[in-house]
């Protein structure tokens, strides 16, 4: 097999690994279920009030990053657990700090929504 053969394998098994890594996380963890609920509750009222193209994409940009971050902070989780299955300071620590940032881009997220809509319910 060639490198280039190799290459294209490699990344088509990356691939696939992150499939699997998505399904993980959709039927297993609560937080992500959540946020697909959050998600096409907000895609709902994107398609009901005619939201312009550049709004979706913010919007589009912003669901991707608070479940993108929510699934890091899930994947430290599960590593600082396997690691350290007792209560510890310092994974607790790190374990809130990870948390800490799905809150920050909660937040940016909801404030987002709220600059998007409010025109159309005011």
């Amino acid at each position: 097999m060639s490198k280039k053969e190799s290459f294209i394998i490699n990344r088509l098994r990356s691939v696939g690994y992150a499939f699997r890594g998505l399904k993980i996380l959709v039927t297993t963890e609560k937080s992500i279920q959540i946020q697909l609920i959050i998600a096409i509750i907000v895609t709902g009222f994107g398609i009901y009030f005619k939201i312009t193209p550049l709004e979706w994409i913010i919007q589009i940009t912003m669901i991707g990053l608070v479940m993108a971050i929510e699934g890091v902070n899930t994947a430290i989780e599960q590593l600082a657990d396997f690691v350290h299955p007792d209560q510890h300071a310092k994974i607790g620590y790190l374990k809130d700090i990870a948390a800490g940032a799905v809150l920050i881009a909660s937040i940016i997220a909801i404030t987002v929504g709220i600059i998007i809509y409010s025109p159309y319910f005011l």
